[in-house]
């Protein structure tokens, strides 16, 4: 299973490297899954300076199994941008498609987001709702092949939504627990797995 991370310049460093990390982690666990950070330049530099390779090309979306849209200072330039947004053919109806924060604003710009409530973070927030979309006070919310995450450290439940319909609920409670602080795993593992939509009675 391949994801994109899609990183835009200006790109938030929580956003794409919690999600790219908990999924190779899954990955590093023996699990057939790699994230893999997707870019429109060979580089790209965060809202704080730190300048990254990208791993894979834009084009990349087009044969991930899962696109996830992360966020930046940028992502409004980014909509209107017709010919970059040309390069984002996304198609639900055999990918996953998430965002987070103010990756909201791209799916709403691609029709992804017609008649779907979404998360986003609360300075995106005014910007999607003038785009006509109902945001929700949660930090994650998905519908079918669609989810949206609102909130920087809400990353981890696109991560955790991603391995979950990849490689299943098991890899994604491992993923998690690893990463979740010392003396608070458990609380913290079945706090984001029922987010994502999990009986975590089930699991353990």
């Amino acid at each position: 299973m391949q994801i994109a991370v899609v990183t835009f310049d200006g790109f938030n460093e929580l956003d794409s490297f919690i999600a790219s990390g908990l999924i190779n982690r899954a990955r590093m666990q023996g699990q057939d899954v790699t994230a893999y950070i997707t870019s429109p330049t060979p580089t790209v530099t965060s809202m704080n300076g730190v300048e990254v390779t990208s791993q894979r090309p834009l084009e990349f979306v087009s044969e991930a199994d899962v696109v996830l849209l992360g966020s930046g200072i940028k992502t409004r330039d980014v909509v209107a941008d017709d010919t970059l947004l040309e390069r984002l053919p996304l198609d639900p109806s055999r990918q996953l498609i998430g965002s987070q924060c103010s990756g909201a604003l791209v799916l709403a710009r691609l029709g992804l987001l017609a008649r779907r409530p979404a998360c986003t973070d609360t300075i995106t927030r005014p910007w999607l709702e003038e785009r006509g979309v109902t945001v929700l006070d949660a930090p994650f919310h998905a519908e079918g092949a669609i989810a949206t995450a609102g909130g920087c450290l809400a990353s981890v439940y696109l991560a955790a939504w991603a391995l979950l319909h990849t490689v299943g609920e098991r890899a994604a409670w491992a993923a998690i627990e690893y990463a979740a602080p010392v003396g608070e795993k458990e609380e913290v593992v079945r706090r984001v797995m029922s987010t994502v939509g999990v009986r975590t009675a089930a699991l353990r």
